[in-house]
């Protein structure tokens, strides 16, 4: 198979892009495509550096079996664009902010993470909200929008890498 890399990006990566790093991580490793697939998150914005996930984030992510207790927040550097096949925003702020770091040479698809959604509910929502400054129902929804994506995110990798293998043959 051919290898693939996921960054997963929002504003200060404490809260949605580490939820979407444990999901998506949690749904390579039950595929067994641990080996095939790198998964990292990254903020646009320097405010929280090196800081653990945000502990609602962390504790409606552990209430679903989602463990983030290794992740720590950093910012996306030039070399992302180089090293990550999809780089995935949670909303379109960080997407414009990504489109203008992007260097003419990045290789890496700059998509909305919500473009992968597929339940009917979430048409009118293209994206996840950040629930930092929102209550405690925030987490679980951002984590329903995460999940929804991820699954359709996973099978177009695996389609993809299923058929660069195909043709390498």
């Amino acid at each position: 198979m051919v290898k693939k890399s996921v960054l997963f990006v929002c504003l200060g990566n404490i809260c949605r892009s580490p939820t979407a790093h444990a999901v998506f991580q949690s749904m390579v490793d039950k595929a067994g495509l641990s080996d095939e697939i790198y998964v990292d998150g990254a903020g646009t914005g320097d405010w929280h550096l090196g800081h653990a996930p945000d502990r609602r984030s962390a504790a409606a992510a552990a209430l679903r079996g989602y463990d983030m207790s290794a992740l720590r927040s950093r910012l996306v550097t030039v070399e992302d664009f180089s090293k990550f096949d999809y780089i995935i925003a949670m909303d379109a702020d960080n997407l414009r902010n990504l489109r203008n770091m992007c260097p003419p040479d990045g290789k890496a698809e700059l998509e909305l993470l919500l473009d992968y959604s597929r339940k009917p509910e979430y048409d009118a929502v293209s994206e996840v909200p950040d629930p930092y400054y929102g209550g405690e129902d925030g987490f679980p929804h951002v984590l329903d929008l995460i999940e929804d994506a991820s699954v359709a995110l996973l099978d177009n990798i695996k389609a993809e890498m299923s058929a660069a293998s195909d043709a390498q043959a």
